[in-house]
């Protein structure tokens, strides 16, 4: 079906049970048939049922479409009334018939039988009599059934308007009680976020405790921690650095002293040389002699000689001297002579000291 007619059934269908939109439907079908009846003359309903058909179905279609529903076929099997009328067109139809074929049958024989003929056109006159006056009784029938068909179809268009507004009434209702369901739901939905916003901020409050704080409690701990023991090592190297620049400082102080006094010692040495420089260090010389002389002595004191063998042949050499004597002069001269040791050392030995 198009949609206007899904739109009108779900407006005007919507909450009706079948046997309510059948008897709907059998209102809305009997309330066009009579105002269509009520519209055509009884002639044209026994004459052209054509004509009938379609008017019942244009009407009949139309009204049905408006509550979603749609006319698929139409059969008149039988037309009656309560007065006869319509049966008397048809026999008045059959009779016609009737006739006119007697009357070409008659032309066809010649008209052999006039009185035959003059008899049947008087029972046809009588006939035509009898129809006037049923004619007449049916039109006045059919007037007082007219009105009784206009007042019911009054009722049946009452009624159905009726059924209209109490099918827009329930679909209005109905449609009402959507709106509020959906808006409770849409209100639930709304809650249930709310509460899992606050179970998931509690929940996250919850982790921050439990985690976050010690963590940043066990970080600041660590950091104080890091700063002591960091400032324990600058305190104990300051300690070490003053303690070994005290050390230092005294080495320095007693250097100094030394120096001092040894300046002091070689002033002394200078005045008593009469201030003279030299004298004053040949003083000094003769003062580390027995060092060097000691020194001097330390080079051969470490030689071992366990045992000295000497075969001489009581021959001189060239210098009168025999061989021993040759051996034990060659031997002291190995040991560096004092003067020599002076000059290596960059001084001069006093003149007396050097056997001169």
């Amino acid at each position: 079906q198009d949609p206007d007619s899904m739109g009108n059934a779900a407006e005007r269908l919507l909450g009706l049970s079948p046997e309510q939109i059948q008897e709907l439907s059998k209102d809305i079908l009997f309330g066009q048939l009579r105002l269509v009846i009520a519209m055509m003359t009884i002639e044209e309903i026994n004459s052209d049922r054509d004509k009938l058909l379609e008017n019942i179905s244009n009407n009949v279609d139309t009204e049905l479409k408006k509550i979603g529903l749609k006319l698929i076929n139409v059969n008149i099997t039988d037309i009656k009334d309560e007065s006869g009328y319509i049966e008397a067109l048809g026999k008045e139809a059959a009779a016609k018939a009737i006739n006119e074929a007697k009357v070409s049958v008659a032309e066809q024989e010649k008209m052999g039988e006039t009185g035959k003929a003059d008899a049947d056109h008087q029972a046809i006159g009588k006939a035509e009599a009898e129809r006037d006056a049923r004619i007449a009784t049916s039109m006045a029938n059919s007037l007082a059934v007219r009105g009784e068909n206009e007042a019911k179809i009054t009722i049946a268009n009452s009624d159905a308007e009726r059924r209209e507004r109490e099918a827009e009434a329930l679909k209005l209702a109905t449609a009402a009680e959507k709106v509020q369901a959906a808006k409770a739901l849409e209100e639930s939905y709304v809650a249930e976020q709310k509460a899992e916003a606050a179970r998931a901020e509690r929940e996250r409050s919850t982790q921050n405790a439990n985690i976050v704080v010690p963590a940043e409690i066990a970080k600041q701990k660590a950091i104080i921690e890091a700063e002591a023991q960091a400032e324990k090592i600058r305190l104990q190297a300051k300690g070490e650095a003053d303690a070994i620049f005290a050390k230092m400082d005294a080495e320095a102080k007693g250097l100094f002293e030394i120096l001092t006094k040894q300046a002091e010692g070689y002033d002394q040495v200078v005045k008593a040389a009469g201030g003279d420089t030299n004298s004053a260090f040949q003083l000094l010389i003769l003062e580390k002699l027995p060092e060097l002389v000691k020194t001097q002595v330390e080079a051969v004191k470490g030689i071992k000689i366990d045992k000295v063998t000497v075969w001489d042949g009581n021959g001189n050499n060239e210098n009168g001297n025999t061989s021993t004597a040759n051996f034990v002069s060659g031997m002291m001269k190995s040991v560096p002579p004092l003067n020599d040791l002076f000059n290596m050392a960059g001084l001069n030995l006093p003149s007396y000291l050097k056997g001169k």
